[in-house]
């Protein structure tokens, strides 16, 4: 069943953790929302999973202290939202168009929705630890990386200063890859043609996630 609020037929669902895992860790980015009594909040920031994609797995992250959001997210069910590439659908890309004239446009995309209780963390050292981890992941692959050594202590310290960390325990995982996977073989076959041709840069995105079918 999807989790609430969130429409994810069987063709398109995707339950696999160590897919999961791997989009999780390939976006990074992602959107939280929470619901307070004044209404929703969201906010957008990188988020670092420890542990399964699933049950016992955490979702780390910092927000700016100023940040009102930070405020009401403690002890909060929230929403992490992963997106990953989208693109519009024409119908002129389905063989089936000339066939029948029975197709409309659509959009496809990559999403994975995390649900968790939000803790906040201000704990000097946990947040020293997150920047730390958060920073080696970027620049690992960098010729020079930066780490947070390089910067002087005392700016280190302001800017933790500036900080609150957030930590989502995850109680829900579940992904949607909707990319057309009720189609035809043939609509299959144009969709990924006309993906390729108009919007390369999508097509190459998309196959650094894991789990995309490599027909599609």
């Amino acid at each position: 069943m999807s989790g609430p609020g969130f429409y994810n037929p069987a063709a398109f669902r995707v339950d696999d953790p160590a897919v999961l895992a791997g989009c999780i860790e390939t976006l990074m980015f992602a959107t939280l929302v929470s619901n307070g009594a004044d209404g929703p909040g969201a906010s957008h920031l990188p988020l670092l999973l420890e542990g399964p994609a699933g049950v016992g797995g955490v979702l780390r992250g910092h927000l700016a202290r100023a940040n009102g959001h930070g405020d009401r997210l403690h002890g909060e069910a929230a929403l992490a939202i992963f997106q990953g590439p989208a693109h519009y659908v024409s119908p002129a890309w389905y063989p089936s168009k000339a066939a029948s004239g029975r197709v409309v446009p659509t959009w496809n995309y990559v999403v994975v929705h995390v649900r968790g209780r939000v803790r906040v963390r201000e704990e000097r050292d946990w947040l020293h630890a997150l920047v730390t981890d958060l920073t080696d992941r970027l620049e690992h692959a960098r010729p020079a990386p930066w780490s947070v050594s390089d910067a002087p202590d005392d700016y280190v310290e302001t800017m933790l200063a500036g900080i609150v960390g957030v930590e989502l325990a995850i109680t829900g995982i579940e992904g949607k890859f909707k990319l057309g996977q009720n189609r035809s073989e043939p609509d299959r076959a144009g969709l990924a043609a006309g993906l390729a041709a108009e919007r390369p840069e999508i097509a190459a995105a998309r196959r650094q996630l894991p789990g995309i079918p490599r027909d599609l």
